[in-house]
């Protein structure tokens, strides 16, 4: 197996998780690709990079930070291959650092809206929310997070992990128990895989209940998002795919075989309506969800005219 197969064999079966993280793995995994290629003829060079593209692709359709890192690092014109290869690998290792300083900028910025004795609700697991919450604590805020369970794949274990590490009085809590639960609550602060043109939230199926619950209670509702999860292709109609996972995720084969006739839907990601969004935390700043178009068209990078010809690109293969 190779680097960049057992990297989209990690992504795909979840054990890489998280937006950003899968961002960084797919952006090295380009770059390990373009290194281990021996060609000198760039038409074959380019092919089997185009390869490693979609093969990365195809892992996660919903998360957009995995597209938009895959394209970050693909934006090259060279004439040969030494050049070809220079490029990504200087694409990739701008890109992982520029995500890393983001989550870390998120966090410094996120912190100004913690307050000290804050009670925090997050849900699943997010690099980006935990940087506002080590931040927060590590200024001396005495804070408590609770952390949803985040069936059926637990991510919230993995929140809890970090954490515990980190130090901060945490409580985890069944999904159910969110509505119960809120009446504790100060603030939500939850991560995302992809925001919409339209400032909506796409993230793990579940969020947008907490929003509901938060909005109910007039608890305050944050999503804490790197810039490149904004979605270029929602700028023209295109809807976010929501990711149908394995049944096997929700329920044991046992169970499956004792009601063959049983249907099961898995979901993985929910959309949480842009109206339930108090602001979103960016590199960039704090910002309203309907500062979302702005970001795409002026701060992401893509060319419209690229995001336009990639949609046609995408129909035509369709038909």
């Amino acid at each position: 197996m190779t680097a960049l197969t057992e990297t989209a064999d990690k992504i795909k079966s979840m054990e890489i998780r998280g937006a950003g993280k899968i961002a960084r793995a797919a952006a090295g995994a380009l770059k390990e690709e373009a290194l281990s290629i021996r060609t000198n003829d760039i038409k074959e060079f380019n092919k089997r990079m185009d390869e490693a593209y979609n093969l990365l692709y195809s892992t996660r359709p919903t998360a957009v930070s995995l597209p938009n890192a895959l394209r970050a690092v693909m934006r090259y014109n060279a004439g040969t291959v030494a050049e070809a290869r220079q490029a990504i690998v200087s694409n990739a290792d701008a890109f992982i650092a520029g995500s890393e300083n983001a989550v870390k900028r998120i966090g410094e910025i996120g912190a100004h809206r913690i307050k000290d004795g804050d009670t925090i609700m997050t849900h699943c697991n997010s690099s980006a929310a935990f940087s506002i919450f080590e931040t927060a604590f590590k200024q001396g805020k005495k804070i408590n997070v609770i952390a949803t369970e985040t069936r059926p794949r637990q991510q919230g274990y993995v929140t809890v992990d970090f954490l515990q590490k980190a130090g901060i009085p945490t409580t985890l809590i069944l999904d159910s128990a969110v509505r119960y639960t809120m009446k504790k609550v100060d603030l939500v602060i939850v991560g995302a895989d992809a925001i919409t043109v339209n400032g909506s939230l796409v993230n793990k199926v579940g969020t947008s209940q907490v929003a509901l619950a938060a909005n109910e209670a007039r608890v305050g509702f944050i999503c804490a998002a790197e810039t490149y999860k904004f979605s270029p292709r929602t700028l023209f109609g295109e809807m976010v795919e929501i990711e149908e996972r394995d049944p096997a995720e929700v329920l044991c084969n046992e169970l499956r075989m004792k009601w063959p006739n049983l249907r099961i839907s898995n979901p993985a990601f929910d959309i949480t309506p842009h109206k339930f969004i108090d602001m979103i935390i960016t590199e960039i700043g704090a910002i309203s969800p309907e500062m979302a178009y702005w970001v795409i068209k002026d701060k992401l990078g893509w060319e419209l005219e690229e995001t336009a010809e990639a949609n046609v690109k995408g129909c035509d293969d369709e038909n």
